[in-house]
């Protein structure tokens, strides 16, 4: 039962993180930022966030650190949007799979040549 629970704040979570990065952060180091999956433990005290960031290395680091700036204030707005008994404390990540992904891609392409 916890577990459905916490998959659907983590949706939800998700859902308002996305509007939150586009519409409300002004910190010109937070670049094109994609939340890709938030993770939320049983308990709802702690939420991983998987980002994903276009650009380069300096660009990501950039940005998980002005999202690291910004925490404060993006677990405010999820707290208004979603309404918990207490809001998860969050920390940013980034999502590797993708670029992994890719990777194998490329080398499967370069197998077929």
């Amino acid at each position: 039962m916890q577990d459905i629970r916490a998959n659907r704040v983590a949706e939800q979570m998700k859902k308002e993180l996305g509007d939150i990065l586009t519409r409300k952060i002004k910190d010109p180091r937070v670049g094109f930022v994609t939340v890709t999956d938030v993770e939320v433990t049983g308990d709802l005290q702690q939420a991983k966030i998987f980002i994903s960031v276009l650009g380069d290395e300096k660009k990501k680091h950039e940005s998980l650190v002005g999202l690291a700036k910004a925490k404060g204030f993006i677990r405010s707005e999820i707290g208004k949007r979603i309404r918990l008994r207490k809001t998860p404390e969050i920390s940013f990540e980034f999502d590797e799979a993708i670029e992994y992904g890719n990777k194998i891609d490329a080398i499967l392409r370069d197998l077929n040549e």
